[in-house]
């Protein structure tokens, strides 16, 4: 799997910046498919940064109603990454 294809895309939220100005962590989205090691090297590879820890957790997708049909938002899998405390990413 190429780095490109295993980070999705960052998540940006309040609880996610303030993370990544304490702990010096930050989340994305990434494939499902994706192993700690991959993530670490993708991270690594993409924003010149050393990682010193991964941690993943799926997202199992909510329940939606439209009218009378149902249906469910899709799955997906974040992945909080914990930098050196040296290193930072600019998301903005």
């Amino acid at each position: 799997m190429d780095d490109y294809n295993v980070i999705i895309r960052p998540l940006v939220t309040e609880q996610g910046m303030h993370f990544a100005n304490v702990k010096s962590a930050y989340s994305f989205e990434v494939n499902k498919k994706a192993n700690k090691v991959q993530i670490r090297n993708a991270v690594e590879k993409i924003y010149s940064v050393k990682v010193s820890k991964v941690r993943t957790a799926n997202r199992k997708g909510k329940y939606r109603r439209k009218g009378r049909n149902f249906g469910t938002t899709p799955s997906w899998k974040k992945a909080v990454v914990f930098l050196e405390p040296e290193y930072h990413i600019d998301l903005f």
